[in-house]
């Protein structure tokens, strides 16, 4: 009889490979799968919203976002995803659909997304004029401030795109979620429209 044994991998993991990519010199776009993480999406039962921001803040520390942002608690993001609809990204098991169960129970509806979506972090100098390239959401400071989020799509396919807090250097920090099965073709998307400006590629475990 054949051995089987389940390991859990990324989507993106023949398809990334670490270390520079497109023109030589200084990377303007770096770009990093961030794995290992929870992802709760969280949806209100009808007339139950007010309730269900009510309940994640006594949770989580605060309320659920009710427009376009992601808010940020002391271990977890809290990223808007449709009306009366957010996700709950966090590490380290503590806010999976089990622990937030009882939360949650009486207001909102639970489904686990931590292996269905890909996270990719995009930051550098030319981050965002190569997004530029895939999306029609504006993204200067002025229109798309730390926080800001937007359910939206990048080369026809749909994301969750959101900007996370400044590196030290102040380079902003652009987040994408994408379904897991789309996840190769617009990662191959991305690396084709940063080539030109150098691209620094690798994976980490810590959240932007």
């Amino acid at each position: 009889m054949a051995e089987f044994s389940w390991e859990v991998r990324s989507p993106l993991d023949r398809a990334l490979v670490a270390g520079p990519y497109g023109v030589r010199g200084d990377a303007g776009v770096s770009l990093t799968e961030i794995r290992n993480f929870d992802l709760v999406q969280v949806m209100a039962r009808r007339g139950m919203a007010g309730d269900m921001a009510k309940a994640a803040k006594a949770r989580l520390g605060v309320a659920a976002p009710d427009a376009p942002k992601a808010v940020q608690s002391s271990d977890a993001t809290l990223i808007w995803s449709g009306p009366d609809q957010f996700f709950v990204l966090s590490r380290g098991g503590k806010h999976t659909t089990e622990t937030l169960a009882q939360t949650f129970a009486s207001f909102a509806s639970l489904s686990d997304q931590s292996h269905a979506r890909v996270l990719i972090s995009i930051s550098g100098a030319k981050a965002r004029t190569m997004l530029a390239k895939l999306s029609s959401i504006d993204l200067h400071p002025d229109a798309f401030a730390i926080g800001a989020a937007a359910a939206t799509s990048m080369d026809h396919t749909s994301v969750t795109l959101w900007r996370g807090g400044d590196k030290s250097d102040g380079q902003a920090v652009f987040n994408v979620l994408v379904f897991a099965t789309f996840a190769v073709s617009l990662w191959h998307t991305v690396l084709d429209s940063a080539a030109e400006y150098g691209v620094a590629i690798g994976h980490s475990e810590e959240l932007a």
